[in-house]
């Protein structure tokens, strides 16, 4: 399975933090699967790591890596992509993962319901 893990997900496995369910633990750590971090994750991290509204590690994207999770850069095709999703949700970094997801036939590890009303499997 080709999977792009949201941000909630990324942070609470990088802290594994007991919150993260049993299924998104396998689901990672499961060597068959092919597993993913949007640049958008970062950037949401940066962002509001800067603002004080949270706290995470720096080189969140070398850590991620060293622990076999690939980059997947956002393109303008991804971006398009935006102008035709519907506004079930208002998060923009999420929204981004949602049609990059879309675009790369990915599947989401997400703990956010909303991933639900969208075209896109989700875990």
């Amino acid at each position: 399975m080709r999977v792009l893990a949201d941000t909630h997900v990324l942070l609470w496995w990088l802290a594994d933090d007991p919150n993260l369910s049993p299924e998104h633990r396998r689901v990672l750590a499961d060597r068959r699967n092919d597993v993913h971090f949007s640049a958008v994750s970062v950037a949401e991290v940066a962002i509001k790591a800067s603002l004080g509204k949270l706290e995470a590690p720096e080189g969140m994207a070398e850590v991620l890596v060293e622990g076999r999770f690939a980059p997947v850069d956002l393109t303008a095709e991804h971006a398009e992509r935006l102008r035709h999703l519907p506004w079930h949700h208002r998060d923009p970094f999420d929204r981004m993962i949602v049609a990059q997801a879309q675009v790369e036939g990915m599947t989401v590890a997400t703990v956010d319901p909303a991933f639900r009303d969208y075209d896109v499997p989700t875990v």
